[in-house]
């Protein structure tokens, strides 16, 4: 790819840009909770700018304490922070991207229990998601902020970043400012359009008087936000005309709000490049370059992006935290080697529930110094059990080290668990961490053995130094009078459809892998009831998976009941009993038990009593998602 328009080189004012891929503002998280900026925060930067972006964007850098959204935010608005961000710009100069870095205020969008008073909004609306009382600002307190986001930049290029971007989207406060949903105020920075978008302008104003004519500022707008009030690209547009006119020179057309996060950070159920059109029209009105964002994955995806004219610059971020060498993979021709992001948003959840990021395929983001591979000091034999994920990863990592590596697998194909869940058509992108895995065996040398079944003897007859059981889980049905009614079926015989389309089918279990299971015969047009004995449905899906694949459901007439157990199933359907004890018959031509699993480690006791090391990882050691079972996988292939 290395002449495709992606890799031709593209200048902002007096800033070039090696080729046309940009790593958005995305938050890390890797700092500390008083703001310092270690070690680990600069490693993590200087691998992304390693890896061959154009650009590399840090993320958001609050401008004022009560503009912080979380304890772990990076800041700006003290000149302690300035070390910090210079040792981060420094390191991905000397990486050969554009260092750039984005300021911020978290306005409403923030709680009192992180800045210790009410939080700062242009009306006095709350934040639909987080909720909580806040205090209007004054227009003393917005002209004060006007001034904090000048000096936020001031210190920015004092830092070392040769491009600011100002952070006007995502329901933040200048998005609310911008936006009819956010804003009633009523004074000159409220109503109409050039009322509304006044804040933004004067911080524009600001940032250009104090830097120069020269200096390259971006803007991030959600140009669609997808609730009754909000931004359209038509009223986008004419914000960015207004905003043009103060100054900036580039716009980062994304979209959604506090109220729409599935649009700011796109689960797999949205398509590839989702908000490039958006970017499009808004190039194709304004004389200044564009950068697309939102589900660009792949370099092909971008390269057509950049082809099609809908985009001068493509903003990869979630697919740079997956493979930070995707740019330098595809400049090279290494496609195959790209270790792809599925949007599964495991980066977003970890953020909001560790206060850190991670990420399912690459186990090793954050931890890039403790995670780095090493030669191994000792050569040894290595039996591994499983060709799950977490079997494939360990087997591979541990191939890579020196070890002689034997990977075994029951079936003829490796996959494991994920072969199933890459049924559904929403999780079908799980194929190319498969394949993604399969190739790491491959490449360094793993000895695979399928349709090999593994008992005692066969680890007495391989007599590794090390045995490695990643077995994966078996189903785990309750005791319930009727399970050997001709209805019954498992998981994976109703995703190979065992008689179900287009029936009337019965899913017990309303966790992931029942409302996988639902979701799936449902689009095939099966008439799906969903029981579950808990209040709620979709308990453990990622947050905004959630929120997309409930809607999903209902839009295919899913019938949901909560609270509700099965008591017996007859040749013709399912009696359920509610919390209340109250009986109901659920007429059904299949069901489906998505009850959960089990350990599959019944070799565990018998390897060990033969004297052999053996370690469980994966579902064979705890039921658990994919991401748990390859970071374990991970963490083991490089201690061995």
């Amino acid at each position: 790819m290395k002449n495709t328009p992606l890799f031709s080189p593209f200048e902002i004012r007096n800033v070039l840009l090696t080729n046309r891929i940009v790593m958005p503002a995305l938050a890390s998280f890797l700092i500390e909770d008083d703001g310092t900026i270690t070690e680990k925060t600069v490693e993590h930067y200087r691998r992304r700018a390693a890896g061959g972006p154009g650009m590399v964007i840090v993320e958001a850098c609050a401008v004022s304490p009560e503009g912080v959204v979380s304890a772990h935010q990076a800041r700006i608005y003290h000149d302690r922070f300035m070390e910090g961000l210079s040792r981060i710009a420094r390191a991905m100069k000397a990486e050969g991207a554009v260092p750039a870095v984005q300021i911020h205020h978290g306005g409403r969008q923030t709680s009192a229990r992180v800045i210790g008073r009410k939080p700062l909004a242009p009306s006095p609306l709350p934040c639909p998601s987080i909720r909580g009382e806040v205090e209007p600002l004054t227009e003393e307190g917005i002209r004060d902020l006007i001034k904090k986001f000048g000096d936020a930049a001031e210190r920015a290029a004092a830092a070392g970043f040769e491009l600011i971007e100002i952070h006007g989207a995502h329901g933040y406060l200048i998005n609310q400012f911008l936006s009819a949903f956010s804003n009633i105020r009523e004074d000159g920075y409220g109503g109409d359009i050039s009322g509304r978008t006044r804040f933004a302008r004067e911080i524009v104003e600001e940032i250009r008087g104090r830097l120069g004519p020269e200096y390259p500022i971006s803007f991030k707008i959600s140009a669609q936000e997808f609730v009754p009030g909000g931004l359209t690209v038509e009223e986008s547009i004419e914000i960015l005309r207004i905003l043009v006119e103060a100054g900036i020179d580039v716009v980062q057309v994304s979209a959604g709000n506090d109220a729409t996060p599935e649009w700011i950070s796109q689960p797999m159920f949205m398509k590839k490049a989702c908000l490039a059109d958006s970017a499009g029209e808004v190039k194709r009105a304004l004389d200044i370059p564009v950068m697309a964002v939102g589900r660009i994955n792949h370099p092909l995806v971008a390269d057509h992006i950049i082809r099609d004219g809908l985009a001068d610059l493509v903003c990869v971020g979630r697919g740079l935290l997956a493979d930070p060498e995707m740019p330098v993979k595809a400049r090279e021709g290494r496609l195959e080697e790209i270790r792809t992001c599925l949007a599964c948003n495991t980066c977003m959840e970890s953020i909001f529930r560790k206060g850190r990021v991670e990420c399912l395929v690459n186990p090793a983001l954050g931890r890039e110094h403790e995670m780095a591979y090493r030669p191994a000091a000792e050569k040894k034999k290595v039996m591994v059990i499983g060709g799950g994920p977490a079997g494939m990863d360990v087997a591979w990592v541990a191939a890579w080290r020196g070890h002689e590596v034997h990977l075994f697998e029951k079936t003829g194909e490796l996959g494991g668990q994920l072969l199933l869940g890459a049924m559904t058509s929403y999780k079908r992108e799980f194929r190319n961490l498969i394949e993604y895995l399969k190739r790491q065996v491959n490449k360094h040398g793993v000895h695979c053995h399928l349709n090999r079944e593994v008992r005692a003897s066969t680890v007495v007859d391989m007599d590794p130094d090390v045995v490695i059981l990643a077995a994966g889980s078996i189903p785990v049905f309750p005791d319930l009078e009727g399970l050997e009614s001709r209805l019954v079926v498992s998981v994976p015989e109703a995703l190979n459809g065992e008689g179900v389309e287009g029936r009337s089918v019965v899913v017990i279990g309303g966790g992931p892998t029942g409302c996988e299971v639902a979701h799936h015969l449902a689009e095939g047009g099966a008439s799906v009831t969903l029981v579950e004995m808990r209040p709620r449905i979709g308990i453990g899906i990622e947050t905004v998976t959630r929120k997309v694949l409930m809607k999903s459901l209902e839009k295919h007439s899913v019938r949901m009941m909560t609270q509700c157990k099965p008591k017996l199933i007859t040749q013709s359907g399912v009696i359920v009993v509610s919390e209340e004890g109250e009986e109901r018959f659920l007429s059904a031509h299949r069901v489906v038990m998505a009850t959960g699993t089990r350990p599959d480690d019944t070799l565990y006791d018998e390897i060990r009593a033969l004297g052999y090391t053996v370690h469980r990882i994966g579902d064979c050691r705890e039921p658990r998602n994919a991401k748990d079972a390859i970071y374990e996988a991970a963490v083991l292939g490089r201690s061995l």
